[in-house]
């Protein structure tokens, strides 16, 4: 029986879906590592697919972070050194210290990062790194989005997305623990505190000096190994 246009136009959204997860997969293995080119033929061969799904599934990927695509050059997995790290922790210094500063002046409801952190919280609890990471940028993108300000909002996205999903296959691959990030949450409920208090300035002084902090010493927390 020959299917509909809309069951076919379905089953191509399917695949191209099922395709980037199991390409994420491999990322987060290892098996595709960053910086990395991706091989479109190769991996159309590893999952019995046209090149054409492997194209649509990099796209998917590339609009989450995980896929970095010059024009006229292959896609390649995201690679960040420790000095784009730091940079992009000066980044977000300035970026989410002026949207915290912004909701405490505007009183926006802030249930969504509250709800992130939660999130964060119980992950850890129960060692499940990929979901505190998800849980952990969704928290630092709802911050930017209670500023109310589209162009911050724009440039928060463009910067944390691709940032996180480097983060997530780092300590994917090197086995980290949740717990390992439990030291950063006393940082995240006060942040949530001094806004939910109106404490604009305050807010926005303390964001980035945990920025600098973290900074310090991110890039090799993210291949800490647990103990054992």
């Amino acid at each position: 029986m020959r299917k509909s246009k809309r069951g076919y136009n379905g089953d191509v959204v399917l695949l191209k879906h099922t395709v980037a997860e199991q390409l994420r997969a491999e990322m987060v293995k290892g098996a595709l590592k960053p910086g990395e080119k991706i091989i479109e033929r190769r991996w159309a061969n590893t999952f019995g697919v046209s090149q054409a799904s492997i194209r649509e599934a990099i796209n998917l990927l590339a609009i989450d972070g995980f896929v970095t695509k010059a024009l006229g050059r292959s896609a390649r997995v995201i690679s960040l050194s420790p000095e784009d790290v730091r940079q992009i922790y000066e980044m977000r210094g300035a970026l989410e210290s002026l949207a915290a500063r912004l909701a405490a002046e505007k009183g926006n409801d802030i249930s969504d990062v509250q709800k992130a952190l939660i999130t964060m919280e119980r992950s850890a609890q129960k060692d499940d790194v990929a979901a505190l990471l998800d849980a952990n940028l969704a928290f630092h993108l709802g911050l930017c989005r209670l500023s109310d300000n589209l162009f911050l909002i724009d440039h928060a996205d463009r910067l944390l997305t691709p940032f996180f999903a480097f983060v997530r296959i780092r300590a994917l691959v090197s086995g980290q623990s949740g717990p390992l990030w439990v030291k950063d949450f006393p940082a995240f409920r006060r942040i949530v505190e001094l806004i939910e208090e109106g404490e604009g300035e305050t807010v926005e002084q303390y964001i980035r000096r945990v920025m600098v902090r973290i900074a310090d010493t991110a890039y090799a927390s993210w291949e800490r190994k647990p103990r054992p």
